[in-house]
């Protein structure tokens, strides 16, 4: 890999700053990194290498100032030999994913981290399916649900230690919850750090784990919490309860429980946003003479005139007997459609004043009415 110009590589001047050097770069690997070129990683992967190359003279003062003075990467020995899976340490497989690549590298101390401990951590959060009426949904309403989760161990107080008894100091890894592996390799001393397998992290062991809980800290139990339903809610409709998910861990704040409102269907009534929508049958007389019927609501029945000469299908709105706009107090209308109910049988005298009806608005008797049946009628009123 002779008479390589690391500066033209980098995309430099030779009289640039380390602050330059390092940003040229971060700016080269992000882009050259082999997991941002998947349809063309070879060639990503070998760019990558030459970078990481010249990274590694220029960014040393000592193996730049000989670099400079003999103008070759042969003759300045820091970049002969370049081992692309030493520089990094142990390999590309553990070099992490492309969204960490400057954390791996420039995160301070020259050392590589491949484990940050964390002293606490958020519980889980819980997700709950909750079933309402349409009622409830459109008016708002405070239901109590209870719900499985995990709880702090009463007997240790979540320690998960027994009573009288405390944790110890990890013997291992000494109270810090990571083992530290330093590599010595061609550019220098690498620091590789990992979780303590014996503490999982935590830095602290269980000699004596609590009978109940065996050193989890932590025991299955089923927890009541009041829940309010705003007004207006819709299916869909999240719920977040701050706080009212799984306790966390090392002193971590509690996570969060989140309802998953679901309006369930209406015999009667269906919905659209604010407004109801509702069917609701009269009589052929009704309709046709006018009247008064009385009408459901969402909350409860209600009076409602019927013009005369009601046609079916006709709609008429019944102002503010919606649901709630959710946050406000804004109502919708209850949308009630007229069915005009048409008997399905008739005695002889009814039939008998359906074709007197038939005759005084100018219907051909002569073309309606089933087989004989006006004959029969025609013969009773001959015979008056």
């Amino acid at each position: 890999m002779a008479n390589k110009d690391y500066y033209q590589t980098l995309n430099i001047s030779k009289d640039a700053s380390q602050e330059e050097i390092k940003k040229a770069y971060r700016k080269l690997a992000l882009k050259y990194h082999p997991d941002a070129n998947p349809n063309n990683k070879e060639e990503a992967e070998k760019k990558f290498k030459e970078i990481g190359e010249a990274y590694s003279v220029l960014s040393d003062p000592e193996k730049r100032a000989r670099y400079d003075q003999f103008g070759s990467a042969d003759t300045a020995d820091a970049g002969a030999g370049f081992d692309f899976r030493n520089f990094y340490g142990e390999g590309m497989d553990d070099f992490g994913s492309f969204s960490d690549i400057f954390e791996s590298f420039f995160g301070g101390g020259g050392s590589r981290r491949t484990y940050r401990r964390e002293k606490s951590r958020k519980g889980a959060s819980l997700r709950y399916n909750l079933d309402v009426t349409l009622k409830e949904a459109a008016f708002g309403a405070e239901k109590k649900i209870e719900i499985p989760t995990w709880q702090n161990c009463s007997h240790c107080n979540g320690t998960g230690a027994e009573p009288g008894t405390s944790k110890k100091t990890c013997p291992d890894c000494n109270g810090t919850g990571e083992m530290r592996m330093t590599q010595n390799t061609f550019f220098g001393q690498s620091i590789n750090i990992q979780t303590c397998p014996r503490c999982k992290g935590s830095g602290q062991i269980i000699e004596s784990p609590c009978g109940i809980c065996h050193g989890a800290g932590k025991v299955k139990g089923r927890k009541t919490i009041n829940v309010k339903i705003l007004a207006g809610v819709e299916s869909g409709h999240r719920l977040r309860l701050a706080g009212m998910g799984e306790p966390g861990e090392n002193g971590g704040s509690p996570g969060d429980l989140f309802i998953v409102i679901n309006v369930k269907e209406h015999p009667v009534f269906k919905r659209k946003g604010t407004e109801i929508y509702c069917n609701h049958k009269i009589s052929l007389p009704k309709a046709v003479l006018g009247g008064e019927t009385t009408v459901p609501t969402l909350e409860g029945n209600v009076k409602m005139k019927i013009p005369a000469g009601t046609q079916s299908n006709t709609d008429f709105r019944l102002r503010g007997k919606g649901a709630y706009k959710l946050g406000t107090k804004i109502r919708g209308d209850e949308h009630v459609r007229i069915i005009v109910e048409i008997p399905r049988s008739l005695n002889q005298k009814a039939k008998k004043l359906i074709y007197e009806l038939a005759q005084e608005t100018g219907e051909d008797v002569e073309k309606i009415g089933e087989k004989n049946f006006f004959e029969k009628v025609k013969e009773t009123f001959t015979k008056k």
